[in-house]
């Protein structure tokens, strides 16, 4: 019963964060490796639960979805799918061993980018650096961005804004929509690879309970973006990241 009641405050609070401001998968990755699963299987089990939610975020979005620069929305979510799935191949056929060396560093480089991306998107655009990228640019940043989404996923939508925040100027809030309907995307696109390609079924009951949990959380979490202080979701999401960080360190020490 505890394990039953952390995977299912993990998918509630994974689906929500995801919605919210990004993060969910430095709450559902550990929690999933807690319930016995191996890091490679966790990480796609990962994207496979949060998939359902996500899609319930981006439709309650659906409304505030604007195009980003001079792309369109078909294009920047062809360009998701394609990097994720190529990022999902490179899981699937890279040894295990090599992601399990990874996490730690992957997790660290997420938290860097959780903790400093916004700022100095802001930072930059005060400078006029932001609203120079091309459409084409856009979409090739958005296709390596999704590399990295379909192998790990750990804030690539994080690094999502700020690309959008740095080369176009786009406001993050004004972003957060098209955001989430990315991130459904590139999970999506992961997931379908995972499924006929990865053991990610192998232990079907954590894998069930995080997707359900995490549908009500990303459902509740995109009612609730428009009404939490950033400030206090941010917080929330890097000392959660930190402290998975600092504790995959010390496990691969």
């Amino acid at each position: 019963m505890p394990e039953l009641l952390m995977l299912v405050l993990a998918g509630l609070a994974a689906g929500g964060l995801n919605a919210v401001g990004g993060g969910g998968t430095f709450v559902a990755l550990p929690a999933l490796v807690a319930a016995g699963l191996t890091p490679v299987t966790a990480n796609a089990a990962t994207t496979v639960a949060l998939v359902p939610g996500a899609a319930v975020s981006a439709w309650v979005f659906r409304r505030e979805i604007h195009p980003v620069g001079g792309t369109s929305l078909p294009a920047l979510t062809s360009m998701s799918v394609l990097g994720s799935a190529l990022g999902a191949g490179l899981l699937v056929v890279l040894p295990s061993s090599s992601f399990d060396v990874a996490v730690p560093w992957l997790l660290a480089f997420a938290t860097v980018v959780l903790a400093f991306g916004r700022p100095l998107a802001r930072r930059l655009g005060t400078l006029d650096v932001a609203g120079g990228m091309s459409a084409k640019a856009v979409l090739a940043g958005q296709f390596l961005l999704c590399i990295y989404g379909g192998y790990f996923g750990g804030a690539v939508g994080i690094l999502m804004l700020a690309l959008w925040s740095v080369g176009l100027g786009l406001d993050a809030a004004v972003g957060n929509p098209m955001r989430v309907a990315q991130i459904a995307a590139v999970f999506l696109a992961a997931t379908v690879l995972f499924l006929f390609a990865s053991d990610v079924l192998a232990e079907p009951v954590p894998l069930l309970v995080v997707l359900g949990s995490a549908i009500a959380g990303g459902f509740a979490g995109a009612q609730w973006a428009r009404r939490l202080p950033a400030w206090l979701v941010r917080g929330i999401v890097l000392a959660t990241a930190a402290t998975m960080t600092v504790l995959y360190f010390v496990k691969s020490a």
